[in-house]
């Protein structure tokens, strides 16, 4: 009977054994993270971890060396032990810094605006909501981006700086960083596609736990932006354009692989220098401009210019252009905040279906009859 005994509890024991392996996952599943969120945008990906994200910026500058990764962690959750991370960041943030003004509208349209506590170069914000919130004194000036003063920024105790960099070597936000403010950087400027800068709202959703409104924002920004592409196929004609503008005797244009030239494309329209590569800037002599864009029909430029009288005191040259004799030059520096900040720069990246909009009516007008455009003015007298 002992013997029976034994070998029914042996039994027992293997089958309970095998019913609690067969309930609990595998470590290596419990520990899978999602989908990465992010669509279109090539230079950060969202993960969601069982009681965390990663958030990991690919380019937080151009030709970086190495990616940032940041560990994002609620007040109730623990952060996982052997976890790899440059920085670990509690969220929902509670206030923050941020050194662009391509933050500013992500920040409004998840409505945490009133979150923004200190940034560099007040004057260069746009919008009326956030200048209110200047104005009240809600938002602290903090210096330039090239030069904060850190002494206020330490002051004001962000739970998190966002920072804007051209490249690895920025001494302000590394001082920052050492005080054990967390920093960290938002690439948005460094992709090269309309929808790709147009999705870092989804950086912002996760700083703030927004992450279903941010991406709800940006679905409705991609339908929109892919629904005036669609229109502007409809276009009988396809007008030659050019963009940039000279300065010190060089005319900057943008490359063909660039955010202006894509927006150039999807309006239906011919851009003169689409099949150059590169980054930054073309840098072009005059004469070999007026060679091959003479006859362009339209110019639309982010150049400093406002009318046609600017141009001429710039450089009577110009005068030679198809478009200047036209009255087809059109810039985005005649749409400006209250005081001065150019509105295309803050907003642009944020809404390319409002800047593929603007194009469409300026290249096709009968598409979008009663279209005001946003950024893109035609010059005065």
């Amino acid at each position: 009977m002992n013997v029976l005994r034994k070998h029914y509890l042996i039994i027992l024991f293997i089958l309970c054994l095998a019913c609690k392996n067969e309930k609990q996952p595998a470590i290596s599943e419990a520990i899978k993270p999602s989908e990465n969120l992010v669509e279109d945008a090539e230079g950060f990906s969202l993960q969601t971890y069982p009681g965390y994200k990663i958030l990991k910026v690919q380019t937080p500058w151009p030709d970086a060396e190495n990616a940032f990764t940041y560990l994002l962690y609620s007040e109730k959750e623990d952060i996982p032990e052997n976890a790899e991370y440059d920085v670990a960041l509690q969220v929902p943030v509670k206030n923050l810094v941020v050194t662009s003004t391509t933050h500013i509208p992500a920040l409004e349209a998840l409505n945490v605006s009133e979150k923004l506590i200190g940034f560099p170069g007040l004057d260069y914000i746009s919008s009326e909501k956030t200048r209110k919130l200047i104005d009240s004194g809600n938002i602290t000036e903090i210096g330039q981006n090239e030069n904060l003063n850190t002494e206020v920024l330490i002051n004001l105790d962000p739970a998190v700086v966002v920072g804007f960099a051209i490249n690895a070597s920025n001494k302000s936000l590394e001082t920052v960083s050492k005080t054990g403010i967390p920093v960290i950087y938002n690439g948005d400027w460094t992709e090269t596609t309309p929808l790709g800068k147009a999705e870092w709202i989804k950086f912002f959703g996760a700083l703030f736990q927004k992450d279903s409104l941010a991406a709800e924002t940006y679905n409705s920004i991609k339908t929109a932006y892919l629904q005036a592409e669609e229109l502007a196929k409809t276009a009988d004609d396809r007008p030659k354009v050019i963009g940039g503008s000279m300065f010190n005797d060089q005319w900057y244009m943008p490359y063909g692989n660039s955010w202006q030239a894509q927006f150039i494309k999807d309006a239906n329209a011919d851009y003169l220098y689409a099949e150059t590569t590169g980054e930054g800037s073309l840098s072009l002599a005059f004469e070999s401009v007026l060679e091959k864009s003479q006859d362009a029909d339209f110019w639309v430029s982010t150049g400093q210019f406002k009318t046609y009288q600017d141009l001429a005191d710039l450089s009577p040259h110009y005068s030679q252009f198809k478009a200047v004799q036209e009255k087809n030059v059109y810039s985005v520096s005649l749409a400006t905040g209250a005081t001065g900040g150019v509105i295309f720069y803050e907003l642009g990246p944020q809404r390319p279906d409002l800047v593929l909009k603007d194009l469409i009516h300026i290249f096709h007008p009968s598409l979008l009859k009663n279209y005001e455009t946003v950024f893109f003015k035609p010059l005065s007298e």
